[in-house]
């Protein structure tokens, strides 16, 4: 990584800026091969209303800055899986939101951030975290799975 780069909690009200921006960055980046996307005004508030809320109740925050700059973020929250699942894996992390801006990136902030959540997520007493990946984010795909995640599941759609 970047030795001008670092992770921190973030500092709230201080980065909500940014993280409106990244917020923003991802929804327009994922939006260019997932038409699904809200690029509605109000979506940007809408959607850090309900992450804030997520991370009250059980998560964290992370920003990642570049020279005192904020360029990226990550949120993981605390998720219970089902029944289904066996009971020491069944409590798990889930990183569910990660953004790194585009003039940074391959410089390991990505990389820093998913160490942040896994940190988090092993000092809660969890050992299983998960992310998800949109069909069509390869890149980002390819940069989880060198980081050590593996495929777990996949959803379908069709649209009627």
């Amino acid at each position: 990584m970047d030795q001008r780069a670092r992770i921190r909690i973030a500092d709230l009200p201080a980065d909500e800026p940014a993280i409106l921006s990244f917020i923003w960055g991802l929804q327009r980046f994922e939006n260019t091969f997932e038409p699904n996307r809200r690029l509605d005004p109000d979506f940007g508030a809408e959607h850090w209303a309900d992450v804030r809320a997520q991370v009250d109740a059980r998560g964290a925050i992370f920003i990642a800055e570049n020279t005192g700059t904020p360029v990226g973020w990550a949120v993981v929250v605390e998720e219970a899986g089902d029944l289904f699942v066996k009971q020491e894996e069944r409590r798990h992390g889930f990183i569910a939101e990660l953004f790194v801006e585009p003039s940074v990136r391959g410089q390991g902030h990505g990389r820093a951030l998913i160490a942040a959540c896994e940190a988090w997520t092993r000092s809660r007493g969890m050992a299983v975290l998960l992310i998800g990946v949109l069909t069509g984010n390869d890149k980002a795909a390819a940069v989880y799975r060198r980081d050590g995640f593996a495929s777990y599941n996949l959803f379908m759609r069709k649209y009627l």
